[in-house]
């Protein structure tokens, strides 16, 4: 069937350029499913071939019985497990690189490792093939209400073609930079939320111990934890970023209150490997840099070791 064919024969829009989707699991299936609503041409697969007969029933779509079936498509969504999967569909000898057309190109939503994003994007420009990684963020919830926020990655050009079909399950698309850089940014956002979830399990487990009321504990940590991220914009944002290093607390005065909750774990032999970490490096500041020196310039030990500058660029506010 030719492109002309293909896209009459789903009554479709045909400046909307030819989709497929491939994983229909708890996020692709809601995603695909506003994709077809938005009236892109839409192939759908999975390795579960009852799913695709059930979404193509539900939806305007075609089923691809195998990857051969998308090579006409001009935009491919991977929304799968992992990396290895997104290869495997990618390199295996009937894959993407060999079946997609010159000018294809490859959106990875899948929560992937960047330096193989990356390089299965090396394998695809040989051959003419575009890359995206598009990473969302939101859950099934906002999947299924068509409100996921999503980074993207890749060639500017790339990007531009990709964001349309993007903006049909998305609220937000923020470009991140060049290939890879999407993913990376949702790994490192997952890392900071990640941290901080374990970081008030131990406290309130060494409060706990100590004797606080669970209620007492949450009243003040909300006020003194929740709402606005007040290490990012009190201190990155506007000190950091700024090279100010003016936040008016000191390295030594940090270090010590640290110090003091390692303590407290220890006395009470609580495990506590965040705290005692914590207090390790905050010690470790105070003898590099002085524990004088403003609380804010410990992230000077990290720049140091990476190799980066973070001070000296204004803070940008939100757009």
């Amino acid at each position: 069937m030719g492109n002309g064919g293909f896209r009459a024969a789903l009554g479709v829009e045909m400046s909307k350029p030819r989709t497929a989707i491939i994983g229909l699991g708890r996020m692709g299936y809601p995603m695909a499913r506003h994709v077809a609503a938005a009236g892109f041409p839409l192939v759908v697969h999975d390795s579960r071939a009852d799913v695709v007969v059930q979404f193509c029933a539900a939806n305007m779509a075609t089923p691809a019985r195998s990857l051969a079936d998308l090579g006409a498509a001009e935009i491919v969504i991977t929304m799968l497990p992992t990396s290895r999967e997104v290869a495997e569909v990618v390199t295996r000898p009937d894959g993407l690189a060999e079946r997609l057309a010159s000018a294809a190109i490859l959106v990875d939503c899948s929560s992937s490792a960047p330096l193989e994003t990356r390089r299965l994007g090396g394998l695809l420009r040989e051959r003419g093939i575009g890359m995206v990684d598009a990473p969302v963020a939101g859950g099934v919830i906002f999947a299924e209400e068509g409100n996921l926020d999503v980074m993207v990655g890749g060639e500017p050009a790339d990007v531009a073609r990709a964001t349309p079909v993007l903006s049909a399950f998305a609220k937000s698309v923020l470009p991140c930079g060049g290939l890879g850089s999407a993913h990376a940014m949702k790994a490192l956002n997952n890392f900071i939320n990640a941290q901080a979830l374990i970081t008030y399990a131990e406290a309130m487990t060494v409060g706990r111990r100590f004797g606080i009321d669970i209620a007492t504990m949450v009243e003040a940590l909300r006020a003194a934890t929740t709402g606005r991220n007040h290490p990012f914009e009190k201190k990155i944002e506007s000190q950091v970023l700024t090279g100010r290093y003016a936040s008016g607390g000191s390295i030594g005065l940090i270090g010590k209150d640290v110090a003091l909750a390692g303590d407290l774990a220890q006395a009470l032999a609580l495990w506590s490997p965040i705290v005692v970490q914590t207090a390790a490096l905050w010690a470790q500041a105070a003898e590099t840099l002085g524990a004088a020196a403003d609380q804010t310039e410990i992230v000077r030990l990290w720049e140091e070791r990476a190799g980066v500058t973070l001070r000296g660029r204004p803070a940008e506010g939100p757009s």
